[in-house]
Order: structure tokens, then sequence, then C-alpha cells
């Protein structure tokens, strides 16, 4: 039931959006140029890796000069729009459609991260991540990540039909309020290090 309706919700949003994010992607390709998407291996179910796509809202590091500089730098006022609105994870209804992703489930986090986690954390592999979830409907990036874990773990073992549909009902209310979406004012939560 969960896989079917994935593919449902995700196949119609699509298709109903696409005028939207065709603007969406003019808008990205007018202000930052190419490319449009951000693409990014991440660990999904049983920890196969998949290409993440998302909106881009970043500059180009390689456009930005040869020092490096930081994600907070390198936002874009318009990514930065995108990014409070979610409207740059629109994408990732394709990664759902494929069957990478799940429209709730833990957040897929980067490939990096997996030689870290204890066998507890593993766990939140066991389902497919998702756009939404648990753990960003009670908190998104302000919260730490042993929360965040727990969250997600929770999901894993009480997952329902129900409760999916609570989540996904919840996240249109927290996207609206834009809770949670950073962490101490910064543009992303911190790294993962294994011991936070």
């Amino acid at each position: 039931m969960k896989r079917i309706s994935d593919v449902v919700i995700s196949a119609l949003g699509i298709f109903l959006l696409s005028p939207f994010l065709l603007i969406i992607a003019a808008l990205i390709k007018v202000n930052m140029g190419s490319p449009v998407f951000f693409r990014q291996p991440r660990p999904g179910c049983d920890e196969k890796i998949f290409n993440l796509v998302k909106f881009r809202t970043m500059v180009v590091s390689e456009n930005v000069g040869v020092e490096p500089i930081s994600d907070v730098d390198r936002i874009t006022p318009l990514g930065e729009w995108l990014r409070k609105t979610s409207l740059d994870e629109l994408p990732e209804l394709w990664n759902v459609l494929k069957g990478d992703m799940s429209l709730v489930g833990p957040r897929p986090l980067l490939v990096e991260y997996l030689p870290l986690y204890s066998s507890w954390q593993r766990r939140r592999h066991e389902v497919r991540p998702g756009i939404t979830g648990w753990a960003q409907v009670n908190g998104r990036n302000a919260i730490s990540w042993q929360d965040k874990f727990k969250l997600d773990l929770w999901y894993v073992e009480n997952w329902s039909i129900w409760l999916d549909i609570k989540i996904l009902m919840l996240t249109i209310v927290r996207v609206l309020q834009r809770e949670g979406i950073t962490q101490d004012e910064l543009t992303t939560m911190e790294k993962f290090t294994g011991d936070n």
C-alpha cells in the first residue's frame, strides 16, 4: 500500500506541478546558471546508494574564487527562499517515483556517515528514505543528531499508513510555519561525526 501510494502521489505531483517546476528551473538558470539540479549520492533502503535530486540553491564552488567558502556564503537569495519554502525538495518526487525514496521516511543522509553509525543508528536504513519524516515534523534541523536518530528509529518501529498521513499533514503545517529549517541560524545542520 505504501509503495502504491508513493507511485500514485509522486506521479500526480510531477504532472500537476510541472509548470511550476519549469518556472523554478528557469529562475535558477537565470540567477545561478547551470546546472539547475543538485545531485548527490545518498544511501537508501538497505544502504543501497542512489542519486538524490534537488533544485540547486548555492553557487557552484568553482565559480566563486580560489579560496573555499562556507555554505552560508554560497547560498543565493533565491536559494534561501527555495530552502525556507522547501521548494528545493520537489524534484525528489522523481526519486520517489523511481523507488529510491518514499514520500515519508527518515531523510537520506550523506554516504560519508555510513561508517560512523552504530548498529542501532544503522536501522534507519531498514526502510526507504523520505522527502519528509517524523524527525522533520518534530524539529527538522533544530534538533540534535541523537534526537533525530531517536525519532527516525521510532518511525521505523512504529510505521503505519495512518502515521504517514499524519506526517504528511504535519509537514504542510511546518512548511507554512517555516519551523526548524536552520540550526542556530546556520544554513545547514552541523555534520554528523559519530559522537554527536
